[in-house]
C-alpha cells in the first residue's frame, strides 16, 4: 500500500475541489481503485503506487482549474479522470492554439465554456478545427454532434463563417410523415430537434430564433440541401448513416469555398429500409484515402451520458 499527502493551501477551494458530500472524491476513488482521507488542508491518498500518483494529478489538476477561477463540477473530475496529456496542435492557426495551450481544449461560445472529455472527443474537436470535412463516427451520448455544433458557433462567432447549417435525414422510423398532423416545418421539426437543443445550449434563445429568421442559422432535412453550394458555412450532417450513398455524394458536394463540413452518424443505428446501403459506409469506404479529410470514431468508453448507456452499448456490442 502506496501513500501520498496532497496539500492545498486555500481551504475554501479544497472545499469546492471535494465537491458536496465529497462525490468529486468518492467518484476519483471509484475509478482509480484509492482512498482520499482529508485531514485539515491536506488529502491523503492510499493504494497502489500507480493509481495515488494518477489521483495526486488528478487533484491537482482540478485544484489549478479552481486557483484559475473557474468552477469544478462532477463533469471536469469525469473529464480529468478520462485525459491523456496530448499537447499536439499541429494543423491550427495562431487564434485556434490559444484554445489548446497547455494540452487543453475549450470551446467558448455565447452562453458556456465547452470542454471535451475524453482523449477522442479532443482530437475530434482538434480535427474540427484543422479540417475542411470531418467525419465523427460511433455510438449514442458520444458528443459527436453536441462537439461539432459548439465548434459551428464558435467560429460563427469569432467571424470564421458567415452562417450555421445544420442537417439531418428526415427518416421515417415508425410513423409515416405524411400521416403526422401540421404543414411540412412541423412535421420535420421533431426530427430536427436535437439540432435545436444543441444550439439552445450555446446561444441565447432569442439570438437563435433572430438567427434563424435572418437566415444566418438554417436548420433542414438533408433533402433541402439539393443544388445549393454551401458557402462560407459551418456544415453538420447529423444522423449520416441513414442518408442514402446518392444524398451522401449529393451532400458532400455541397461544399464551397471558406466552408467547414461535419459529418457524424452511429453505425449501429441505420434506419433505411432493408436492402437500402448507408451512405455514411460508403464514404468510409470511398473517402478515408484523401488526407484532406479526417475520420475520427468514438467507442462506449467516450459516452458522457448516464454511465448506464456505455454499459448499454458495450451490452449490444458484444451480443453482435
Amino acid at each position: 500500500m502506496h501513500q501520498a499527502a496532497v496539500e492545498f493551501p486555500d481551504n475554501k477551494l479544497l472545499i469546492d475541489l471535494c465537491g458536496e458530500y465529497d462525490r468529486h472524491l468518492a467518484e476519483i476513488e471509484r475509478v482509480l481503485a484509492v482512498q482520499i482521507v482529508r485531514r485539515g488542508n491536506q488529502l491523503a491518498v492510499l493504494g497502489e503506487e500507480d493509481a495515488v500518483q494518477a489521483a495526486a494529478a488528478v487533484l491537482h489538476a482540478l485544484y489549478a482549474r479552481l486557483e484559475s477561477g473557474k468552477a469544478v463540477e462532477f463533469a471536469d473530475v469525469d473529464r480529468e479522470l478520462r485525459m491523456g496529456s496530448d499537447d499536439d496542435a499541429g494543423g491550427l492557426d495562431g487564434d485556434q492554439l490559444e484554445m489548446f495551450k497547455g494540452g487543453a481544449v475549450e470551446i467558448r461560445t455565447r452562453k458556456k465554456l465547452v470542454e471535451p472529455r475524453t482523449d477522442a472527443q479532443k482530437s475530434y474537436v482538434k480535427s474540427l478545427f484543422a479540417h475542411e470535412l470531418a467525419f465523427g463516427i460511433g455510438p449514442a451520448g458520444t458528443g459527436k454532434t453536441y462537439l461539432a455544433v459548439a465548434v459551428g458557433v464558435n467560429m460563427f462567432v469569432e467571424g470564421h463563417v458567415d452562417r450555421i447549417i445544420l442537417s439531418r435525414p428526415a427518416v421515417e422510423a415508425g410513423e409515416k410523415l405524411g400521416y403526422l398532423p401540421g404543414d411540412m416545418k412541423e412535421k420535420v421539426d421533431p426530427y430536427m430537434q436535437p439540432l435545436y437543443d444543441a444550439l439552445g445550449d450555446f446561444l441565447p434563445g432569442k439570438q437563435v430564433q433572430k438567427l434563424i429568421e435572418e437566415k444566418r442559422i438554417e436548420i433542414a432535412p438533408l433533402a433541402f440541401m439539393r443544388g445549393r453550394t454551401l458557402s462560407n458555412a459551418f456544415v453538420v450532417l447529423d444522423e449520416a448513416q441513414n442518408a442514402t450513398s446518392m444524398q451522401m455524394k449529393m451532400f458532400l458536394t455541397r461544399l464551397g469555398e471558406g466552408s467547414r463540413m461535419v459529418i457524424t452518424g452511429d453505425r449501429t443505428q441505420i434506419d433505411l429500409p432493408r436492402g437500402v446501403p448507408s451512405g455514411l459506409a460508403d464514404a468510409e469506404r470511398l473517402l478515408t484515402a484523401i488526407p484532406q479529410i479526417s475520420f475520427n470514431y468514438f467507442t462506449a468508453k467516450d459516452v458522457v451520458r448516464h454511465p448506464l448507456v456505455a454499459a448499454i452499448i458495450e451490452a449490444y456490442e458484444a451480443d453482435g
